[in-house]
Parts: structure tokens; sequence; C-alpha cells
């Protein structure tokens, strides 16, 4: 039997639409320690996210980490759950929506937004399927990444492409690799932190917290170290902050290994101690809030600051849902569409051709 999936709702003459594939993180199916360890399990089995030979590595992940970790993370991940479930998820399936609302307010050719999550659910092969089934024969995939990393949006490269290798009849395919200097992401960062600002004043210091990855792989040429200080400069010129006001670190680190500097908590730390009272924290490479800012940088690293003699600690929530996030990925997702929106067959054309495909024996 053909390992290819096919086309068992073809039809000569089928309307078509324009697929957008959503894809974040993702996040265990729940908070027990049954879910999380599937969860890890999936994700840190990535060679994307470990770049360590595999046999030594699985030894490691299975022998010791998914012995020990998922407790630990479970209890984290309770901490953060609501009514809703996780956080990442509802958010994301918020932002989904808005944006397949805004896509119709600003494109007259039908598009399908589907959301995905490079681990859990709902998964990259069931977003694909859900734009197959639409309809959709050409689809941009949108890593929710501003920030480029072979650790987060490559990976999603390779799951998308994977799943499309068993596809019979594989779409066109775009892929926003990043848009970390995109105006409208930009501006979105900007409105978000004057209203932080305005709220609660302006802070001693305001940190860009990005999640880190280890020096060596950006030493060996991932540019994310890179985008997210471009970025943070970016938001710092619009923002008109001066060079003291400011700086930038990188969080959620884990292993002995070292990873990009300077860390988000020894800093909050040294910044409690040296007298600075007030500190605002915003994480612009996460475009949804989720454990690592819920519970790492609102509550854990919190801590850290007030306990080391800090005052006033606030953290700025990740753009979500906000219209200002919406708009600037319609318009992100606008330019990459350069010359399909005039590509699809009209009613004409397709009816034609499913009278010609009916001449010549097909099946309605």
């Amino acid at each position: 039997m053909s390992r290819f999936q096919g086309e068992a709702d073809y039809q000569h003459g089928r309307p078509e639409c324009i697929g957008v594939l959503m894809v974040n993180l993702g996040t265990p199916d729940g908070p027990d320690t049954k879910s999380v360890r599937r969860y890890l399990a999936e994700f840190l089995s990535d060679p994307r996210v470990i770049e360590t030979p595999k046999l030594i590595w699985q030894l490691v992940l299975h022998g010791v980490i998914l012995r020990t970790r998922p407790k630990r993370s479970a209890a984290a991940y309770q901490s953060v759950w609501t009514e809703e479930g996780s956080p990442l998820l509802f958010i994301s399936q918020r932002q989904a929506a808005a944006l397949q609302k805004s896509m119709d307010a600003h494109v007259t050719t039908p598009v399908k937004v589907a959301l995905a999550m490079r681990y859990g659910n709902p998964s990259i092969a069931a977003g694909l399927a859900e734009l197959r089934d639409a309809g959709a024969r050409r689809i941009v995939v949108l890593p929710m990444y501003p920030q480029y990393s072979a650790t987060t949006t490559a990976s999603v490269f390779d799951a998308v492409v994977d799943e499309l290798k068993t596809w019979r009849w594989i779409p066109e395919l775009r892929f926003i690799n990043h848009y970390q200097d995109d105006p409208g992401y930009i501006a979105a960062l900007v409105a978000q932190i004057r209203a932080s600002f305005a709220a609660f004043g302006q802070p001693d210091k305001l940190m860009f917290s990005f999640h880190g990855i280890p020096k060596q792989y950006f030493m060996a040429g991932d540019p994310y170290h890179c985008e997210a200080h471009q970025t943070a400069r970016l938001v710092v010129d619009a923002l008109g902050l001066e060079d003291d006001a400011w700086a930038l670190t990188f969080q959620s680190r884990v292993g002995p290994r070292e990873w990009l500097k300077p860390y988000t908590d020894h800093t909050l730390k040294d910044w409690g101690k040296q007298g600075i009272k007030r500190v605002q924290v915003v994480c612009p490479g996460f475009s949804t809030d989720c454990l690592e800012t819920i519970e790492e940088i609102g509550e854990e690293n919190r801590e850290y600051f007030l306990e080391a003699g800090g005052e006033d600690y606030r953290y700025i929530p990740a753009l979500n849902d906000t219209p200002e996030h919406i708009e600037a990925l319609t318009r992100l997702i606008e330019r990459h569409l350069g010359g399909w929106l005039d590509a699809l067959p009209d009613d004409a054309n397709r009816n034609a051709s499913q009278a010609r495909a009916i001449e010549m024996g097909a099946v309605k």
C-alpha cells in the first residue's frame, strides 16, 4: 500500500482558498505528570532543540530526565492552568480567531486560518489537514516566533515538511522565517510598553527578557541573539530610552551548559542588590503568554528581585490577541501573499474545468 495520503474528497472545480497555518510552541494536554511527561518526551526528542547524538541523548532523556522533571514541571503548569485550560492554548485560539476575522475584513480572496502546535495538540498534521479539507492549495506557514532560531522556527519547518512528505498532492508553500524588525510588530510592542508605563509609571529599568539558547548554537551560526538585540534596539529607539534605562537578558536556561548571557535571574538579583527599586519586564520573543512568562517571569523572577532589595516589579504581558498585534500579523501575512490573492480560479473557470473533466469521464 502506498504511504501517500490521497485526496479522497477531491472534486474537479472545487472552490479553493489560501491557507494560513499559525504555529505556536505547544503545551501539555493537562497539568498532570503523565501529560507533562508525554509533552516533554516529544519536545526534548527534537534534534533541533537538543543537538546531542541521538543514542546518548535518548539514554539520558528516558533514563533520567523523564523520570524526574515531569513532576516538577507539572506543579509549575498547575500554577498557571485556568478553567479555560492552558494559557498558551486558549490565548493562541483567540489569536487565530481574531486573525481569521481580520483577514476576512482585509482580503477579498477566501483565507482559512488554522492553529497548530509544534508539540502537543492540535498537531501540525491536524492543522494542515484542516487547511486541505477547506480547499487550501496555497499555504503560508506563520511560526509565532518573531526572532528566528533553529530551535524554534526551523523545527516548525521540519515538522511541516515531514507531514507533507506523506501527501500525494503537495500545496504551494510559503514560510515566514522571522519578523523581528517588522514595523507593525515593533509598534505593537511599543504600544504595550507605553501602556504599562502609563499605568504604573516609568521604571528605573526596563528589561527585555528573551528565551535563551545554548551559547554553542549561537557560535555555530544561529542568528537568534542578533535578532533579539535588533528588536530591543528598535523598541528602545521608538521609546526614546537612554542606554542606562534598559537591558537585554536571556531566561529559561536548563542544564550545565553555558547559555546566552546575561541571564535574566542573575541580572534581577544584581539590580536589587544595587539599589534599583522599580523594574518592568517585557518578553518580546513570546507572542503568547505561557508558562515561561506567567510563572517564570511573572512569579519566580519577581521573587528574586524583591528578595534582593527591589520594591516594585511588573511583568508587561505578551502581545497576545491585542488589536495592534493582530493588525501587525495581518499586514505581515498580506505581504507574504504577494501574487496569490489574484491567483485563485473564479467561479466561471472552476465550473468550466469541472464540465471538461466530466466530459472526459471524471466522477462528479
